[in-house]
């Protein structure tokens, strides 16, 4: 049998062994259900069952491999295989080595090295291996509500999808659950507007947040957002952080083209980009200046560098008066 090569958790197909290195709980459980349907695909009556790596008894495996009385196949996924012991990856290489036709095995090792011997040994006998990388960033949690949207052959607006990742994104199975229910409560194509609806009450608040209402001229909206990511313990200090790398990405955009008419590297997403492109019709230079002016003032004042505030939050509070008032410059 040719090895496997290139699976990914939304392609792997049924196999007598699978196994499965991951980093993401939620794509893990997701090639998990896609198997367990393949195998009902086979045979309807199939028999699910799991197994405890740290609980596992020798012969176990050989036991589920035996044919039944009754006949019919089985299906078991062995999750936490960085747990397993000597008796585990002794019984998984003989499976390897020697497959079951009533059995169909589904491994999970959520990271370490662990049983380097069975995946070697299940990839040379050409059985799926899956690596599921660790879904860290931004880009990664865009790119799986988009394909998730493809796939259910529904319309998911850009802005949609990155108040999702804004609100939940620190979550991957509860956002990608959210994505679901979206689908299920909501006709047609799915926007920004919708996701505040159903979930914004979700959105953390926090110095990004705030810019972002800034830079938007809402005043009113980013002192809500102040008070409520200081009541929730976010630091003051990290709030202008925030506000800080905001305005220099505005400033940055805002000089993007050089003398030479070729644009300098700009930090941030392409989208982050395109929304600041848009907020700078609204803002001058001398606005983005003084913006950018009191951000420092405020710096050194939650610091302790400056005197002229001995309350953080105050500090905080009236620099972003300063920038709305510079907004109007």
């Amino acid at each position: 049998m040719a090895q496997a090569k290139g699976v990914t958790w939304d392609t792997v197909k049924l196999a007598p062994v699978v196994l499965i290195k991951s980093k993401e709980d939620a794509l893990a459980d997701r090639a998990w259900e896609s198997l367990v349907g393949q195998a009902r695909r086979v045979d309807p009556e199939v028999d699910v069952v799991k197994l405890d790596s740290l609980s596992y008894g020798a012969g176990d495996l050989a036991v589920l491999a035996s044919p039944s009385l009754f006949g019919g196949a089985k299906i078991c996924l062995i999750g936490d295989l960085e747990n397993m012991g000597e008796e585990l990856q002794t019984d998984l290489l003989e499976l390897i080595a020697h497959p079951s036709p009533d059995l169909f095995l589904v491994g999970v090792r959520n990271g370490g090295n662990r049983g380097a011997k069975v995946f070697t040994a299940c990839e040379q006998a050409g059985f799926p291996v899956v690596t599921i990388g660790e879904v860290k960033w931004d880009s990664d949690k865009l790119a799986l509500l988009t394909s998730d949207a493809r796939r259910a052959n529904r319309a998911l607006t850009d802005e949609a999808a990155h108040a999702l990742v804004a609100s939940l994104g620190n979550d991957v199975r509860e956002m990608l659950a959210a994505l679901r229910q979206l689908f299920s409560d909501v006709e047609g194509t799915i926007g920004e507007q919708h996701v505040r609806t159903y979930f914004g009450s979700r959105v953390e608040a926090d110095g990004f947040e705030i810019a972002d209402a800034l830079i938007a001229g809402n005043t009113g909206r980013a002192l809500q957002l102040l008070r409520h990511a200081l009541a929730t313990g976010t630091s003051e200090v990290l709030i202008i952080a925030n506000l800080a790398w905001k305005f220099r990405q505005l400033a940055q955009v805002s000089t993007s083209t050089g003398r030479d008419g070729h644009d300098v590297t700009i930090s941030g997403s392409p989208h982050q980009i395109r929304a600041a492109r848009n907020s700078l019709r609204s803002w001058s230079d001398a606005a983005l200046a003084g913006a950018i002016t009191a951000i420092a003032q405020a710096d050194g004042d939650v610091k302790g560098f400056r005197g002229e505030s001995h309350d953080p939050a105050y500090a905080v509070e009236r620099c972003l008066r300063r920038i709305s008032a510079a907004r109007r410059l």
